[in-house]
């Protein structure tokens, strides 16, 4: 194995270095072969994090790099869904996060008691089959160029609150893992502030930002705007952080807030620099967590079957309520709600550190993860291919009249 990169401060720069090419260079490599940029990036990290040639460690600082990159992926996508598209789908996108939890935490759960598994470690199983990778699902469909379209809003508006239920279920699970059983009372606070914070920000959070708007405009500092955006932005994902979600909720609703003035503020293509250099650190870490060494014997088999439980939970789950209007868009939904990301290993890791979930179990929820991120974005670039096609269209500059 080659030496790795010393993990000295002064050697910092040089680990950012080679992670950002790296991930871009292999990211480029997929975009020639016309596959989604996002699989390369997971790819350069399975190949050069430690579980194979180990030439990057991913430290502490370099997983705090990524989680920032994620929190800007979903701010991102918040500024190009205005809070009234949210209210509009809301019914929709809540029916297909119930199912898509509902669904695959059941077929997860069964799966493992059937295998002979105790019931505790069926439950990891079954609550890191549960929740959506909003991020790797807001970067396919920012690199697809179709987040504005009605299908990527419905599933995103799904992926958020469908990871606000995943963030409930860790915490029953952890209440488990912590031998102290469920406290309902700390669950309904969770709950409860999770339902305040999602209705504040849509109804009462674009208000706020109306009324400040004049002050902004009379600021005199460069970038008023900007620097405002993104002070709200680290704020509400402490926010999140700090009522028992994640971070990337609250960037997501940041991003939503002030998705009206996005085009007046020019917000989008300046937030969009900083996502393009910190993103590529999330996607790496992704995938430098793939110990390929532990899929083996009964463990591969098993995964297999866990990662093909966990596609047809979340299209079957995610896509029926959606029948009636067709099913090519119950296809299209149901794969984009996919991805199984952190949120999935934090609930595995839960488990194996408080010595209910063993190493064979959590290489399982690893492999399933990595299996159904890797499928996604080409899934998702072949069922969304007429409205790629429409959209390069309509960007070729009009015939010149002679």
């Amino acid at each position: 194995m080659a030496a790795a990169i010393p993990t000295g401060p002064e050697q910092l720069l040089l680990a950012l270095f080679v992670i950002f090419v790296s991930a871009k260079a292999i990211g480029e490599l997929f975009e020639r072969m016309n596959l989604p940029s996002v699989l390369g990036e997971i790819m350069a990290g399975a190949l050069l994090g430690p579980y194979a040639l180990g030439w990057i460690p991913i430290s502490d600082t370099i997983h705090s790099v990524a989680d920032l990159g994620v929190i800007f992926v979903l701010f991102s996508a918040g500024l190009e869904t205005r809070p009234s598209d949210l209210i509009r789908i809301g019914g929709k996108s809540i029916r297909v996060a119930v199912a898509g939890v509902v669904v695959p935490f059941v077929l997860g759960f069964v799966y493992m008691k059937l295998r002979g598994d105790v019931s505790s470690e069926a439950v990891f199983v079954g609550a890191a089959m549960v929740a959506t990778s909003v991020g790797i699902t807001a970067r396919i469909f920012a690199d697809m160029r179709l987040l504005s379209t009605e299908t990527a809003k419905i599933i995103l508006g799904a992926a958020v609150f469908d990871d606000i239920l995943g963030m409930i279920m860790l915490a029953l699970v952890g209440g488990m893992a912590s031998g102290g059983g469920v406290n309902w009372l700390h669950m309904g606070v969770l709950v409860g502030e999770a339902v305040g914070f999602a209705l504040f920000m849509l109804f009462v959070a674009p208000r706020i930002v109306s009324r400040i708007e004049p002050g902004v405009a009379q600021l005199s500092m460069q970038n008023a705007s900007l620097v405002v955006a993104l002070a709200i932005c680290l704020l509400l994902s402490w926010l999140a952080l700090k009522i028992g979600m994640a971070a990337i909720i609250g960037a997501f609703f940041a991003g939503l807030v002030f998705a009206d003035y996005s085009p007046q503020w020019n917000l989008l293509p300046r937030v969009g620099g900083i996502t393009e250099f910190l993103a590529p650190f999330f996607f790496f870490a992704i995938g430098a967590r793939l110990n390929v060494s532990l899929i083996k014997g009964d463990i591969l088999a098993a995964a297999a079957i866990v990662s093909v439980l966990a596609i047809i939970s979340k299209v079957i789950g995610c896509g029926l309520p959606l029948v009636n209007q067709g099913w090519r868009t119950v296809l299209q939904v149901g794969v984009g709600m996919m991805p199984r990301g952190e949120v999935a290993l934090i609930v595995a890791l839960v488990g194996l550190q408080s010595n209910i979930v063993s190493q064979s179990t959590y290489a399982i929820v690893v492999v399933m993860t990595a299996i159904t991120t890797i499928l996604a974005p080409p899934a998702l670039r072949y069922l969304f291919r007429d409205e790629i096609r429409q959209t390069r269209e309509a960007s070729l500059p009009a015939p010149v009249q002679l």
